[in-house]
């Protein structure tokens, strides 16, 4: 006989939400938050395993967040699967909270933000102006609702992961960030809910960036300069992938390194593949080993 799969409690409302967290937390239960915007897949489903470890509830928001997309990005065509995301979920998380725009910005748009900084206007930043300021707006309104002990990222965000750290590290929230590693398919390509939007022939020439960052952590014992050749080289070969940026940078400070660096480092790629804007990371070390 197959068991059957207990699905998620569905919360709509903030208060709902909160009341809830409350009950849990007078239960003396442990609360892990794992942030998405739903289309799940495989990678958002390693954030809530890794979630039901470290917390005896878990909850994912799910929530298309407009202050994050700009004017000619794909805030109304991004994939809301809802039902889909429930049944992904049933036997894994404990609730989801699926607001409303209304529900999360009641007056509109949010008049008070969280400003990213210097590091938001870079990579990612620069090629989306107000994107990272948007996702802290709503990831701090999501701390504060939910309040977990808790909250999880791919690292597939690496940039988003560093910023929403030094969030809670600069406002001094009172929660844990934990950072999943990237969820691959078997040939490589990092899981993400654009993936949904590549052709065929997409698909394969997708397979470039994380063929450049394979290229680049083979090069790394010769140094960032041979790092980044041979990473670039990659992208040379295949011109119909457009590249954005290609950068190694510091873990510790997201600043791209010097070509005379040691130690652990981060090479990050975004590219468009077709219509569709894609991004990548991966792990390097220069001149020994990772710390």
């Amino acid at each position: 006989m197959t068991a059957t799969l207990t699905a998620p409690q569905l919360l709509t409302t903030i208060a709902a939400t909160r009341a809830l967290v409350a009950a849990h937390r007078a239960a003396g239960r442990r609360v892990a938050l794992v942030p998405t915007m739903g289309a799940l897949h495989d990678g958002h489903l390693a954030l809530v395993a890794r979630g039901r470890e470290l917390a005896d509830v878990v909850v994912v928001s799910i929530f298309v967040n407009p202050l994050q997309f700009g004017p000619s990005e794909d805030f109304e065509k991004y994939p809301r699967t809802l039902d889909d995301d429930l049944a992904k979920l049933s036997g894994r998380a404990d609730a989801v909270f699926a607001p409303s725009v209304p529900e999360m910005y009641p007056g509109g748009a949010a008049q008070t933000r969280v400003v990213a900084g210097p590091v938001g206007e870079r990579y990612e930043g620069a090629a989306r102006p107000g994107h990272f300021d948007g996702m802290l707006t709503v990831v701090s309104k999501l701390f504060h609702i939910v309040q977990p002990d808790v909250a999880l990222f791919g690292q597939k965000d690496a940039q988003q992961g560093f910023l929403v750290r030094q969030m809670v590290a600069d406002l001094d929230l009172p929660l844990e960030i934990e950072m999943v590693p990237i969820v691959r398919e078997a040939d490589g390509l990092a899981l993400s809910s654009r993936n949904r939007y590549l052709s065929e022939g997409d698909r394969m020439r997708a397979l470039t960036l994380s063929a450049a960052l394979r290229a680049g952590r083979d090069a790394a014992p010769a140094g960032v300069a041979a790092a980044r050749r041979a990473a670039l080289a990659v992208f040379d070969a295949e011109p119909d992938v457009r590249l954005d940026y290609l950068v190694i940078v510091d873990p510790a400070t997201f600043l791209p390194l010097e070509d005379d660096a040691t130690g652990d480092a981060l090479m990050l790629v975004a590219a468009r593949v077709g219509a569709t804007r894609l991004i990548d990371n991966a792990p390097l070390v220069f001149g020994g080993v990772a710390g």
